[in-house]
C-alpha cells in the first residue's frame, strides 16, 4: 500500500466531509454529524490549519484528521495550551490496516517539535490508548463540571506538565452543534437510510460514564 500523508487544501474539503459522512454513518447514531463539524471547523477562530491532514492511497483520500486549540485552567487560572484533534476517519474499507496510525503519529510528531504540552481528546479509550492516551483522572485534569469522563484521553507530550495541580479541560466551542442545522447540512449530501447498530448503545453508554477520583 502506497500511503501518502499531506496536508488538506481547499479542493479536498468536499471530499473529506464526504468521506467522514462515510466513516461516520450509523456509528455513534442514526446518521451523524462529524461531517458538519468538519464543515465547520475550517472557519472556526479555534482551528488550526496546519494541523489538518489527509491521508491517500493510490491518489484517493481515504483518511484524515483534524485539530483545534483547547487549554485546561487549575484552580489559580493558570493556563497550559492543549490541542484536540477529531474528527479523525478512515474510510471503512481502508480500515485496521494502519492509516490511523499513521495519522496520529504525523501529527503527535509535529505538536512535540511546536512544543506542544498534550494532546486531549474525547474517543474510546480502546481506540487510543494503544497510542499512548491516558484517561484524565490520572494527571488530575477533570471537564469543566469537575468530573473525569470516561472517554476524556490525554497524551502528555511534555513530561509531568500537570504534576501536582488539579485542572479542568476546556475545549472548543465547534463541537457544541445545533442538530437542527446538521440535518439542513446533510441535505447537500446523496441520502442515506439511517439505522440503528449496536454500536450506537456502546456509544451512549461511554459519553455517559465517569471515572471516580481516589482520594
Amino acid at each position: 500500500m502506497n500511503l501518502i500523508i499531506r496536508n488538506e487544501i481547499k479542493s479536498d474539503y468536499k471530499i473529506v466531509e464526504e468521506m467522514t459522512r462515510e466513516a461516520f454513518w450509523n456509528l455513534h447514531m442514526p446518521g451523524c454529524d462529524e461531517h458538519y463539524v468538519v464543515h465547520l471547523m475550517r472557519d472556526h477562530p479555534d482551528f488550526v490549519p496546519e494541523m489538518a491532514y489527509v491521508a491517500e492511497v493510490d491518489n484517493k483520500i481515504v483518511g484524515n484528521i483534524m485539530y483545534t486549540k483547547s487549554f485546561v485552567l487549575d484552580e489559580n487560572n493558570n493556563r497550559i495550551d492543549t490541542l484536540t484533534f477529531g474528527p479523525i476517519c478512515v474510510l471503512p474499507e481502508y480500515q485496521r490496516q494502519g492509516i490511523g496510525t499513521s495519522l496520529i503519529n504525523h501529527t503527535k510528531k509535529i505538536a512535540i517539535q511546536n512544543k506542544t504540552k498534550a494532546i486531549i481528546i474525547l474517543g474510546h479509550p480502546h481506540n487510543y490508548c494503544k497510542h499512548g492516551f491516558k484517561n484524565c483522572i490520572d494527571y488530575g485534569i477533570s471537564d469543566s463540571d469537575g468530573r473525569y469522563p470516561y472517554g476524556q484521553l490525554v497524551l502528555e507530550l511534555e513530561k509531568s506538565v500537570f504534576e501536582g495541580k488539579a485542572w479542568k479541560f476546556h475545549f472548543s466551542s465547534v463541537y457544541e452543534l445545533d442538530e437542527n442545522r446538521v440535518s439542513e447540512f446533510d441535505k447537500q449530501f446523496c441520502r442515506k437510510e439511517k439505522e440503528y447498530k449496536y454500536s450506537q448503545e456502546e456509544y451512549r453508554i461511554a459519553v455517559r460514564a465517569y471515572l471516580e477520583n481516589p482520594q
